[in-house]
């Protein structure tokens, strides 16, 4: 009893000491609120780019835009590929530049295709075209609708041609000329109802204000001085359309037409094609690019064939000599 009594005498003495002296540790408390100090520089101002003027604009969007030309003129072999042309008969086309053919070479090369896969040979010939119609700065050729006469037509059956005109002697010239139907206003209802349909629609000069209500049905059909569809020598325009041949630039920059069938001579293909070709390089003037980038003749059921474009393109004049 005493023992105990000693040691808590000696506890209570120890405590008393403790709360008599300061602490040799401090604890900052964590409820109170702290400043933090915090280091600030001067960065340098950065300075607006000044802007730039239209003109240079323009001409930063144009060099971006414009495609890096790779020429591979004089090289071993072209800029990613692996060689001008293949040494076996097998190989990985993506290695190769795709070959480019004479006209006539293709057009052998489609009629082999037709033999050995035993398809239609009285398919169409289909020839693409990629145009170039840049002018001069930001002009250039608008898209266009042509009528070409083909030296040798592929098509069994006449061209419907419907002529407008309010005078009874063009009226009956016209039916004469191989017109399906002539005649004036009377016909624009007959037109909206479908119960006429046809090719082609021509008319006379004084009759094609009438015939603002067949805008929207007529569409791209509906005549136009441009076309060649508005006129007043009926027999010439009817020779035309009733036999020619139609194109139109689609897609900004492509044509893509029939031009013959595969089971005809070679020589009448080619002349199809020539035909084409002038009427197509008469839309742009001759002193800038040639029109065509690129050529395709293929038909239906087989693959796409490059061609060589240079030799239909129109010759230049020799300047005549004093």
């Amino acid at each position: 009893m005493a023992a105990s009594t000693r040691n808590l005498v000696r506890v209570l003495a120890g405590c008393q000491r403790l709360s008599l002296t300061s602490p040799c540790v401090s604890r900052v408390s964590q409820n109170v609120l702290r400043q933090t100090y915090v280091r600030t520089y001067a960065a340098a101002a950065v300075k607006p780019k000044p802007k730039a003027k239209k003109g240079e604009e323009d001409k930063d969007k144009k060099e971006k835009k414009e495609k890096r030309v790779i020429d591979n003129t004089g090289r071993h072999k072209p800029i990613g590929f692996t060689a001008w042309e293949p040494v076996d008969d097998v190989y990985m086309l993506r290695f190769y530049p795709k070959p480019s053919h004479d006209a006539g070479t293709a057009i052998d090369m489609l009629k082999e295709f037709q033999r050995l896969e035993f398809t239609p040979p009285d398919q169409a010939v289909t020839l693409d075209l990629k145009l170039d119609l840049k002018l001069e700065k930001k002009r250039k050729v608008d898209p266009f609708v042509s009528t070409v006469q083909l030296p040798h037509p592929f098509r069994t059956e006449a061209n419907k041609v419907v002529v407008f005109t309010e005078n009874a002697e063009q009226a009956q010239l016209a039916l004469e000329n191989g017109a399906a139907h002539a005649g004036g206003v009377e016909l624009v209802q007959k037109i909206l109802d479908d119960e006429i349909q046809a090719d082609f629609y021509l008319t006379v000069p004084e009759v094609l204000p009438k015939l603002v209500p067949l805008k929207n049905k007529l569409r791209k059909k509906f005549p136009k001085s441009k076309r060649g569809t508005v006129g007043v020598n009926i027999p010439r325009m009817l020779n035309l359309f009733k036999s020619g041949h139609e194109y139109l630039v689609e897609r900004e920059n492509y044509i893509v037409t029939e031009v013959a069938t595969l089971n005809m001579p070679k020589e009448q293909i080619l002349a199809n094609i020539q035909a084409i070709i002038n009427d197509v390089c008469s839309h742009k003037p001759a002193n800038y690019s040639p029109i065509i980038n690129r050529m395709i003749l293929s038909n239906r059921t087989s693959e796409a064939l490059l061609v060589k474009y240079e030799d239909f393109l129109p010759k230049p004049k020799e300047e005549e000599r004093p």
